[in-house]
């Protein structure tokens, strides 16, 4: 027993073998995986890589994990069914790092993502100084007997009053506190700074604000036995009556000063609650600013929403939550309104006054009366309108309706919380300081600032405060430096997560878990290079391989030239995508790979390579001038988009690309020509939008959420298929009709999974598991459904064809054939029609809206806007994207790329480069002009990266021939 234990170990010790994988499209596969490498698997997109590393060996990764649960545990869980593998040896923990994986709650941020920011918060409540509010002095706190000291050695031999605060500044006749003080024993109290007896009967203004304390003891300072103990004893009543605030008032005197237990001012006697982490938490009701409940901002009316033109009158809907004149209680209510403020229902809301309009807003309870001129008598009226304005409010903050609240959305502006002016959190917490910054300066700084400061911080800590804060500091440090060394400097603490691209997001989890520090882990990652610069490239391969030199094995999906190149060892999935794909073509070192004749080998060796255009595209001679741009980073920036090119915009990450292009010139572009209600970021002024007559934006946003969302239903084809389908002989006799042949209505779906072909398995606190459906197997349809055919397909066996056969397939049919074509041309004639939309990765995403966009006519004069189109794609794939785009804009339409790749870069006609680094240090435009002018830029990153690709694409051309 013991020797066959010794010979598996020496057998699996160094290698991950999977034998037969038939997941997907792989063909029955053996591959070797060596441990303790990085380990890169490469090829085109669709080849079966994914389905490899994540279907295949995290799929059976996560199921042996669940199988070491006890039983009772499993039936909370349910069963992950086996992938289809014949057996995988050598399987090491493992811990898949993807795209999808970050929290898109509003409540998230990188600091809480990375745990950071809650460092960050024990370190505020454990060494953090505490400041006024009113005064701005350093607040202090006391032990009952420090103040004893304190008042012995201030007021020794002299006569105080000890007082106890319980009412400040507040407004009341205070009777009812006054019996009660009476009842407790005690004779006097302070009222606005005079002592007065409450047995004679007290009486204050209601109407007047006042301050009220009770005299819990007057007595002369001394020493002794006997005055020690009484002034114990009255320390104790009064900060048990004074909510652990006492104030000491000497005869004679009218200011008194301030004792607390709290932290509190010594002038103006505020205190502040002892502090805790969640003091500092934008998530705890301690720490949340209660205005935002912790957002940093609120929704507001916008009254423009409201009355969007004014020369509308109301009666043909110029107050647009109401809409068209209809007889109903809110119009009744106008129409008396009306009679108050001289309208009516006619009126534009021009001619309507302040008054009446801000009643009409706002609200108002008011009785007045009117002459009939027909009766001759005075009638009475009734305003008792609660406002258009405070309804919208009303409906937005407590209807239980998503479509309500959507409704109330659409007549208010998010704006930043007045209060807490975005900081999040509580006046008070905001006045706790670390080397006199409050917590929510430093979740406002980059990553690379906020590593400054704490390196300066360290070094002037000293006392008790060094004691205190020490290992907090070392693990903040420590933390940040992961992030810096996975090329995240730009990032800020408070940067919420759902504004992270995939690649960022995978990128704080790679360095959450290089801070981890677990040592035999397998770690999969999908194409962490996402969004990343070269420049920022070997920090993020150096960042793997120290995962890899702790003793971990790291296994990577990967087209990027660099990670290839860095890996010890490579695996090319492929020849071709699809169900042309699923095999092992090459494997090994990449220096035997370029021997290999494999696509990724001829790209790396430069046999093949994407070619720079020979001429440039002078374009329609018009342009797009954005002027004054400040959000975000972004320094007053004015911009040039020459019209009739293929534009790239690029620079280092976090220099300022998405603020400038999503985040600004998207929102003006949609607003004007579809009426969009994103608000920009701020800007002055934008020339040359009549040049153009539509923006379309094709992000990498799932184009659904659902496994019910495909390719088919997305680009609107299978409405057509389904036509088709009810216009069959078999099924015009049985009398079906198109909605017969949907998934998604009652009828012709399988109802065992209501259409869906899959059964979710709820995973608490694992991810939610897909099963196929047992009653359908996977097909979607009922029996009698599958049972019509069109050329011998049913209507599953059609959702099962890949876009390459379903072209063929549907040849004669026009309107089928022609959106079909267009998703081959953008190289996804490997995906299926019915393929789930949440198996999609973000580049195919982007590439089905792209097909979606062509299939439709296009009149030339289109302005396109693609933010990373190449995520995911193979140097193959890439080059297939580039003839489509160049189609595009050789029609006249411009197309804007956001881009990092150099394939791509250098293909464009225009380049505008934005830097000139990420966060504080970006913002400008740093270069622009042809690639070839670009590349003589001495100062821009982006230049040094693209004078070498322009450089070898002469040598590859000059090799060619």
């Amino acid at each position: 027993m013991f020797i066959f234990t010794a010979c598996a170990m020496i057998n699996y010790e160094e290698n991950i073998e999977v034998r037969g994988a038939r997941v997907h499209n792989l063909k029955n596969i053996d591959v070797t995986i060596p441990r303790e490498k990085l380990v890169v698997i490469t090829g085109l997109s669709g080849s079966g890589k994914s389905s490899l590393a994540f279907d295949t060996i995290y799929a059976e990764g996560q199921r042996r994990y669940i199988e070491t649960f006890s039983a009772y545990a499993r039936q909370f869980l349910g069963g992950l069914e086996r992938p289809d593998v014949d057996k995988i040896d050598g399987l090491s923990p493992v811990i898949a790092i993807e795209q999808k994986t970050t929290s898109k709650s509003p409540r998230s941020t990188v600091g809480t993502i990375t745990e950071v920011y809650d460092f960050l918060r024990l370190l505020f409540a454990r060494a953090g100084d505490a400041y006024s509010f009113n005064t701005g002095e350093m607040m202090v706190s006391y032990s009952d007997e420090q103040i004893k000291r304190l008042i012995v050695e201030a007021y020794d031999g002299k006569k105080i009053s000890v007082l106890a605060p319980i009412v400040k500044s507040r407004k009341g006749h205070y009777r009812e506190l006054f019996e009660q003080i009476g009842k407790q024993g005690f004779v006097k109290v302070r009222v606005d700074g005079a002592i007065v007896d409450i047995t004679k009967g007290m009486k204050v203004d209601r109407y007047k604000t006042h301050d009220i304390e009770i005299v819990i003891d007057r007595l002369k300072v001394g020493q002794g036995q006997d005055f020690d103990k009484r002034l114990s004893e009255t320390i104790n009543t009064a900060m048990y009556s004074g909510d652990n605030v006492l104030m000491v008032l000497e005869e004679g005197k009218k200011t008194p000063r301030y004792f607390s237990r709290d932290l509190m001012c010594p002038s103006s006697g505020i205190s502040y609650p002892t502090p805790e982490p969640n003091t500092f938490s934008f998530n705890s009701p301690k720490g949340m600013c209660p205005s935002c409940n912790g957002l940093g901002h609120v929704y507001e009316v916008n009254e423009n929403k409201i009355f969007p033109n004014k020369k509308v009158s109301i009666r043909a809907g110029g107050i647009a939550p109401l809409g068209a004149y209809k007889k109903s209680w809110a119009f009744k209510q106008l129409e008396t309104i009306g009679q108050r403020y001289g309208f009516s229902m006619d009126s534009t809301i021009a001619q309507i006054s302040d008054e009446g309009l801000n009643v009409i807003l706002n609200g108002g309870k008011e009785s007045f009366s009117v002459n009939s001129k027909t009766l001759g008598v005075k009638r009475e009226y009734r305003i008792d309108y609660e406002g258009i304005s405070n309804f919208i409010k009303s409906q937005f903050q407590e209807a239980n309706s998503t479509s309500i609240k959507r409704w109330a959305k659409e007549y208010m502006d998010k704006v930043t919380c007045p209060n807490c002016h975005g900081a999040r959190l509580r006046k008070e917490s905001l006045y706790f300081k670390i080397d006199g910054k409050n917590i929510a300066e430093l979740a406002h700084m980059d990553i690379a600032e906020l590593a400054n400061f704490f390196a300066h911080f360290e070094q002037k800590m000293e006392g008790n405060q060094k004691k205190i804060a020490e290992e907090i500091v070392k693990e903040i440090r420590t933390r940040i430096q992961f992030l810096l060394d996975v090329g995240l400097d730009y990032l800020s603490l408070n940067r919420s997560s759902k504004s992270l691209s995939g690649g960022e997001a995978q990128r704080i989890r790679l360095a959450t878990q290089i801070g981890s520090q677990l040592v035999g882990v397998l770690y999969i990652l999908d194409e962490p290079s996402i969004g990343l610069h070269q420049r920022d490239n070997e920090r993020l391969i150096q960042s793997l391989a120290s995962l890899r030199d702790i003793g971990n094995s790291v296994i990577v999906v990967e087209h990027d030239r660099d990670m290839i190149e860095a890996a010890d060892h490579v695996i090319d999935i492929g020849p071709r995508a699809g169900k042309h794909g699923g095999e092992i073509i090459s494997q090994g070192p990449p220096g035997e790979l370029v021997s290999h004749q494999t696509l990724t080998a001829d790209y790396i060796s430069g046999a093949k390579g994407i070619r720079v255009p020979e001429n440039r595209r002078k374009g329609t001679g018009k342009k797009l001038v954005l002027s004054g741009c400040t959000g975000n980073n972004l320094k007053n920036v004015t911009v040039e988009f020459p019209l009739g090119k293929m534009i790239g915009v690029t620079g280092v990450s976090g220099s300022g690309k998405s603020t400038l292009i999503n985040e600004t010139l998207y929102p003006i572009m949609n607003a004007h020509y579809f009426n969009g209600v994103k608000t920009p970021m701020p800007y002055k002024k934008i020339k040359g939008l009549e040049h153009i007559d539509k923006v379309i934006d094709i992000n990498q946003s799932p184009i659904g959420r659902t496994p019910r969302s495909n390719p088919a239903t997305y680009t609107g084809v299978f409405s057509e298929i389904r036509s088709l389908f009810s216009k069959t002989t078999e099924a015009t006799i049985r009398g079906y009709k198109p909605g017969r042949f949907s998934f998604n209505v009652q009828g012709g779906r399988c109802e065992t999974c209501q259409g869906g072909g899959l059964k979710v398995i709820e995973m608490n606190f694992l991810p939610d598991v897909f099963v196929e459906c047992e009653t359908c197997n996977g097909k979607r349809f009922n029996r009698e459904t599958l049972e019509i055919r069109y050329k011998g397909k049913s209507i599953a066996d059609v959702l099962e064809m890949t876009m390459d056969e379903a072209v063929g397939f549907f040849e004669n049919i026009p309107k089928i054939h022609r959106k079909l074509k267009t998703i081959v041309d953008v190289g996804l004639g490997y995906i299926s029609l019915g393929q789930q939309s949440t198996t999609l990765s973000g580049g195919e995403a982007q590439r089905v809206k792209l097909a979606t966009e062509l299939s439709k006519r296009d009149t030339g004069n289109t302005f396109y806007i693609l933010d990373e189109p190449t995520t995911g794609l193979h140097f193959e794939d890439i080059r297939v994207l580039m003839e489509v785009l160049d189609k595009l804009v050789d029609k006249g339409n411009t197309v804007l790329v956001i881009e990092h790749n150099m394939d791509v870069i250098k293909m464009v006609d225009h380049i505008i480069d934005i830097g000139y680094e990420g966060g504080r240090g970006g913002g400008m435009v740093v270069a622009k002009g042809t690639p070839e002018q670009v590349s003589k830029d001495t100062k821009s990153y982006t230049a040094k990266f693209l004078r070498n690709e322009l450089e070898q694409a002469k040598e590859n051309l000059a090799k060619a021939f």
